[in-house]
């Protein structure tokens, strides 16, 4: 058997653990993270070397003003002193973004725990209708065999017959497609946990669910991962408006120089006169560069900068929207699936005591076949929409609490070893300024599923009490004996 989450919490670790979506975004997060370190550099003291060899191929002048042979080295050390503030404005944008990646990784976690729990809550449900249908065409199999037999001996028409025919044939039908369903869920399973689902225990209750909208939407305004994420980039652009205005300011710098010269003894060679052939020179200065006129460049990345300002106010705002109609729209669907749970238990219950009812006129003649196919379909329909209700309750709460920013790993107590933590990253690379300090080579970390075994509709998990509809078995149904002649 392959391995399998036997609980929504296993499913949940392993698809924290080894979800390509996850994983990826917090590859794109340390990608962010180097973002300080690379705004630092600009405000750091900068060495470099440079160095030449030259040989005059044709000389004009005499042998001291043009030697035959040169060669140069010189080391310069730069050390900026001032910039107008665009380094330290663009230090504080990047780790202003860096604060915006980590709380979009919290959602991109959110949103992949709720796919999950999606996930996982399909397969029961679909594995729920499999068996409700499997049992529907057992019944409707009984009910036509019991037909036949009633018609042989004149209890039945031939339509009686015909018409549970035609049923069996839909309930086949429909069973067909809820095991279309049921593999198709299973495999979205598989993409989303990176293993096959095995027997799924049912999902634990849901912690802290709000009392109303209001109170949802309060905790959502100051928790919600996503709306976090855009106020931080919104933020980030005031930094990135200074950065512009900088580039219309003087820059300052201290330099310091270092040149060697050697001649390579061809310096006056021939004269027999003994000259220096090696020289050197030490220098150290200020450099000032003075914008005056840059062709407009400095006023367009101004106001482009303000452009993308105003820009991510309004996507700050859009993403408040966007959190405040999700946060609402999840209570209320929770709230209604909860109604539609109570209404289709009561339904259940009805329709199971109205098929007993009607199967019981039937023996007696006052009901139609068509009537008790007709509540056997009702009966059906019932639970699968109290399957379906219940599925659709507790993901919609579930997607309620990652509106609300309490659906994270930190707050589902996963097991499996250490959270991640993306801040861990960047206290690491915020401070380093070594030309070589690279990081190791990239390997996969999320597994493939091409060895997975391709799903079936198998339903091993046995239906429970209350979707129960036994197969009437009575004499009357089955033989027509003592039944009333139609």
């Amino acid at each position: 058997m392959p391995a399998s989450a036997e609980t929504l919490r296993d499913a949940l670790a392993k698809a924290y653990h080894d979800n390509p979506t996850i994983t990826g975004a917090r590859a794109q997060q340390r990608a962010n993270d180097e973002n300080v370190p690379i705004a630092k550099a600009a405000g750091r003291p900068g060495v470099s070397a440079t160095g030449s060899l030259n040989d005059n191929l044709v000389r004009t002048g005499n042998s001291f003003t043009t030697p035959a042979r040169i060669a140069q080295l010189g080391v310069t050390l730069n050390v900026p002193v001032y910039s107008g503030g665009a380094v330290r404005n663009s230090i504080r944008a990047a780790e202003t973004r860096v604060e915006a990646g980590q709380a979009s990784l919290r959602g991109t976690e959110a949103t992949t725990f709720t796919n999950v729990v999606a996930a996982y809550n399909n397969v029961l449900r679909d594995e729920a209708i499999v068996g409700l249908n499997a049992q529907n065409v057992k019944v409707l199999e009984t009910n036509l065999t019991a037909a036949r037999d009633r018609f042989q001996v004149g209890d039945l028409t031939r339509t009686d017959v015909a018409q549970s025919e035609a049923r069996l044939s839909l309930a086949r039908a429909q069973l067909q497609t809820a095991q279309a369903n049921l593999i198709s869920s299973r495999e979205n399973y598989v993409a989303l946990v990176g293993t096959a689902p095995g027997t799924l225990e049912p999902p634990p209750p849901l912690p802290h669910l709000p009392d109303s909208p209001d109170s949802a939407v309060e905790v959502a305004l100051s928790q919600n991962p996503t709306l976090l994420a855009a106020q931080r980039q919104r933020d980030a652009t005031r930094y990135d408006v200074k950065v512009a205005q900088a580039s219309r300011l003087p820059t300052v710098g201290i330099g310091v120089g270092e040149n060697a010269t050697s001649y390579l003894g061809s310096l006056g060679a021939g004269t027999g006169l003994g000259v220096g052939q090696n020289g050197s020179s030490t220098s150290i200065g200020v450099n000032l560069r003075v914008p005056i006129f840059q062709g407009g460049l400095p006023a367009a990345q101004i106001r482009q900068a303000q452009a993308n300002r105003s820009q991510a106010i309004e996507n700050a705002t859009a993403a408040e929207r966007q959190v405040i109609a999700d946060t609402r729209s999840s209570f209320a669907i929770w709230r209604s699936a909860l109604e539609v749970i109570q209404s289709s238990e009561a339904a259940v219950n009805a329709n199971r005591l109205s098929l007993e009812g009607v199967r019981a006129e039937n023996s007696v003649g006052n009901r139609t076949i068509l009537d008790i196919l007709n509540a056997e379909q009702e009966l059906l329909n019932s639970q699968v929409t109290l399957v379906t209700a219940r599925r659709d309750a507790y993901v919609a709460g579930f997607a309620l609490l990652a509106a609300m920013g309490r659906a994270e790993a930190r707050d589902l107590g996963l097991d499996g070893g250490p959270l991640y933590n993306p801040a861990d990253n960047y206290n690491a690379v915020k401070g380093r300024f070594l030309d070589y300090g690279t990081g190791a080579a990239p390997v996969p970390i999320a597994p493939t599923t091409a060895k997975v075994a391709p799903q079936n509709a198998t339903v091993t998990r046995p239906l429970g009490p209350e979707f129960d509809t036994p197969v009437d078995r009575n004499a009357p149904l089955t033989t027509g004996e003592h039944a009333p002649n139609r």
